[in-house]
């Protein structure tokens, strides 16, 4: 079975048990400042897990793609991957922990015909605060499993959230499949790695308030997990991720660069081939979506990939541009189920060739930078010769080179360098950054309060006013609403002037003092593009969507402002109070970026 027969069975038996087919979600969130990129199925819908009704209904599925880099240095094991496909399914507030499971039993044993024998489950084993959850124990009896093979385990293995330090959570499910040769033990243990984890059933039917305490939801929601790369292997018998299309096709074109083959691979080829295969991979499907190498969020993780891609290429002797041959394949292989991989290939070429020559240039600095680094207390001896940890970080942090190549470089020459050092460095990086996300997922994950929803509303206006200051050919690349602040990304080639900052701030505030509705409809995609709503990520949606128009219905052409987005918003203008522009700004080649606040 192929990834693509995965996501066809799936998708086919959720749509003929009620639920609607929903387009997978762009890799960046939108509107969404606790998170650099999408990260699970869920994580598009959490303002309708939260309560806001959804145009498709109460039950759906998709296929999201999704980033996570906590891992990286872990990539290119058997198992880690910085970009993965993850299948879901979702009862908003309509089915509980029953028909989950008899769901996800039904599909396993009847569609992907998994023998009883080789499967085994764990659910919540409860604690001080919350009892344990033998309903879904009790299902899965009744279903067949053998009571050996259902564990009890901790919030550590079967809990899932919140995100942040508040918000939706619940006990989970999780669901093994046994990958040894031999026959699978009758009693399940979790510890032995043979049985293989292939899908998660969570049941958010929790809230975790800010004094620690949980709090039934009034809406209680099902949200499931399968990872598609993971079970298509899984089940395959293979022992690796990477062993199975797409990524084995893709590692098969990184070999074919240096003229190998995957079976021919050496042990300390592996892990260089399947770094570049993924992450290549994870920075087409960024690319596709419009993020731009940068130095900043979203195009520093996109930097950080391709670099290292590269890096590695140079190691097995791909001296040459190679990025761009390896998206090409990625293309290829899942252009069909991505549309927009094939729509942006010209500029995933284009980005990637420039990053790479980039990168290249950087390299040289590097080594120019590295060579004047090296001080030798004793006269010119290359052996009492060392560089500092200090300077060591510097050449990764300032010039973008690998700190693992300064390493090398520095063993080559026979120069000192004080390894564990460098890793304090690192260490005083790390907790920096750690802070720093501590700081962006304080408010859970999505941060869906009466300022961040002004703030919402202030973006369409926004929007729209640029629209018709600087012309049609601007179109959101890219939104972060908080508390604070509203940041917005949009198509313009030219930095704006300050008579056309303050046009568009007047247009807005001009609106907020008219006081127009703010009006929600549903209707079908057509016809929202009919009526002229402006759409972000058309891909996204599907069949049904939700309108918000200002200043009437979106049938009225005297809308100042018409977009098709999942909400929430102010009920009127007014409650915006006053709008203001605090900078504009150069966000990556073709696209500004705006700072603005509500006073």
């Amino acid at each position: 079975m192929t990834a693509k027969d995965l996501k066809h069975k799936y998708l086919e038996f959720f749509e003929s048990k009620g639920h609607y087919i929903i387009p997978g979600a762009p890799i960046v969130p939108e509107n969404d400042p606790t998170a650099l990129f999408t990260t699970a199925g869920m994580h598009p819908l959490v303002p309708y897990l939260l309560g806001e009704k959804h145009p498709a209904g109460t039950r759906l599925t998709d296929v999201q793609k999704c980033i996570r880099t906590g891992d990286i240095d872990e990539v290119g094991d058997a198992w880690h991957l910085t970009f993965f496909e993850m299948l879901g399914n979702w009862s908003l507030g309509d089915y509980g922990k029953k028909e989950a499971i008899q769901f996800s039993f039904e599909f396993l044993t009847k569609v992907l015909n998994i023998p009883l024998e080789k499967f085994a489950v764990s659910v919540f084993g409860g604690d001080d605060l919350i009892a344990r959850d033998e309903e879904s124990a009790k299902t899965w009896q009744e279903l067949g499993v053998n009571p050996q093979r259902i564990a009890y385990l901790g919030k550590e293995d079967n809990w899932w959230g919140p995100a942040g330090q508040t918000g939706p959570c619940g006990p989970d499910t999780e669901m093994f499949y046994w990958s040894g040769d031999e026959e699978a033990p009758e009693t399940f243990d979790g510890t032995d790695k043979r049985w293989v984890e292939i899908w998660n059933d969570v049941f958010m039917i929790y809230n975790k308030t800010a004094t620690g305490e949980y709090v039934e939801l009034e809406q209680k929601n099902v949200d499931t997990g399968m990872g598609v790369e993971r079970t298509v292997a899984t089940l395959a018998g293979k022992t690796s991720a990477y062993d199975v299309d797409p990524l084995f096709s893709i590692v098969a074109q990184v070999c074919a660069l240096f003229g190998g083959v995957p079976e021919d691979l050496q042990p300390e080829e592996i892990k260089p081939v399947r770094i570049i295969a993924d992450h290549l991979r994870a920075a087409t499907f960024m690319l596709a979506d419009n993020v731009a190498p940068s130095n900043v969020e979203q195009g520093y993780v996109l930097r950080r990939l391709i670099r290292r891609a590269i890096r590695y290429g140079n190691e097995l002797g791909m001296n040459t541009p190679f990025t761009p041959q390896i998206a090409e394949a990625v293309i290829d292989l899942m252009g069909g189920f991505y549309k927009e991989l094939r729509e942006k290939r010209e500029f995933i070429m284009e980005e990637l060739l420039k990053e790479e020559e980039k990168f290249n240039a950087t390299l040289e600095k590097g080594l120019a930078r590295f060579a004047k680094l090296k001080t030798c207390p004793i006269g010119d001896n290359s052996d009492k010769c060392k560089i500092s940890a200090t300077d060591a970080f510097t050449l990764f942090a300032t010039y973008g080179f690998p700190i693992e190549m300064t390493i090398e470089l520095a063993k080559e020459k026979g120069w000192h360098l004080d390894q564990e050092e460098v890793q304090k460095e690192f260490a005083k990086h790390q907790e920096l950054s750690r802070q720093g996300a501590e700081k962006k997922f304080k408010g859970g994950l999505a941060d869906n309060s009466e300022i961040t929803t002004r703030m919402h509303t202030a973006t369409h206006l926004m929007s729209a006013a640029l629209r018709k200051v600087l012309g049609d050919h601007v179109f959101q690349r890219g939104s972060n609403i908080t508390a604070e602040r509203i940041r917005y990304d949009f198509s313009h080639p030219d930095k704006m002037t300050a008579e056309q900052l303050k046009e568009v701030e007047d247009l807005v505030n001009e609106q907020i003092q008219l006081d127009l509705p703010v009006v929600a409809e549903e209707m079908t995609l057509d016809e929202a593009k009919e009526r002229g709503a402006m759409g972000i990520f058309e891909n996204k949606y599907g069949n049904l969507v939700k309108v918000y128009s200002v200043g009437g219905h979106s049938k009225d052409a005297s809308c100042f402002s018409k977009e098709i987005c999942g909400g929430p918003h102010a009920n009127k203008t007014s409650e915006l109070r006053h709008f203001k522009i605090l900078k504009e700004e150069s966000s990556s080649s073709g696209v500004r970026r705006i700072k603005a606040i509500l006073e």
